[in-house]
């Protein structure tokens, strides 16, 4: 990319019996050379106390602008930029102003606003080569951003897809998993059930088998006990009647 440029407003000196503005001009001057030497720090000083005497300077606010752009103090650049706008209605400076407004807002990623400065610049001074350049960088700067941001919305989107296929199938092995789990829970309640119903019925036919050989001992016994007493009763039948002696 093409440098960015940061025109500087040059001072010339006026000839002048008023010390005040005498003063404010060598104090302007001094930190447009300071500038130039790459003094910032000491030219920002020299702009401020130009602007203590003169707060309407254009120059001095102008240039202030320049300074701390230079120095990446990019949101103070802007309010000096906009107090030098409102301070001339030179149309040059005005075309500058928005010139450095714009490249100002490039820096901070600010494409719309920047593009919206460099219009409004060409609007004032449409021949100038340097605005038309910074203004098709940041359109294609805009366009580059905007296809990113389509490719990252699809990725997102495509992402949350995924995602969202992973959890339904997630969820789907969960489901199974929670039948099966369910189906053997009734299997093993099936089976414990059946099981008991085994037992139980090994009981009842284990009790029914006790019942019966009990059945038939009483019935052994009784026959034993009935062949006794036939036996007892037939002893009796053959023994000879006593009878009373006779007188």
């Amino acid at each position: 990319m093409k440098r960015i440029l940061i025109p500087i407003f040059i001072v010339i000196s006026l000839f002048s019996f008023d010390s005040n503005a005498q003063s404010v001009r060598s104090l302007i001057n001094k930190g447009v050379e300071e500038y130039n030497k790459n003094k910032n720090d000491d030219a920002e000083v020299s702009f401020k106390k130009a602007l203590d005497k003169d707060i309407k300077s254009f120059e001095a606010h102008y240039n202030l602008g320049n300074t701390y752009f230079k120095k990446g103090n990019y949101d103070e650049a802007l309010k000096e930029y906009q107090s030098a706008l409102s301070l001339t209605k030179d149309k040059k400076q005005k075309s500058d102003i928005f010139y450095n407004i714009g490249n100002t807002l490039l820096k901070q990623k600010k494409l719309e606003d920047a593009i919206k400065a460099y219009v409004n610049s060409l609007h004032i001074n449409p021949k100038d080569n340097d605005t038309k350049y910074n203004l098709s960088y940041a359109l294609k700067q805009k366009k580059e951003n905007k296809n990113k941001q389509s490719k990252k919305n699809k990725d997102n989107k495509n992402d949350k897809n995924k995602k969202n296929k992973e959890k339904n199938k997630n969820d789907k092995d969960k489901q199974n998993k929670n039948k099966n789990k369910q189906k053997n829970n009734r299997d093993k309640q099936k089976q414990q059930q059946n099981k008991n119903q085994n037992k139980q019925k090994k009981q009842q036919q284990q009790k029914q088998k006790l019942s019966k050989k009990e059945a038939e001992r009483i019935l052994a016994a009784l026959k034993k006990h009935e062949k006794s007493l036939q036996k007892k009763l037939r002893k009796k039948k053959g023994k000879p009647i006593k009878t009373e002696k006779d007188w």
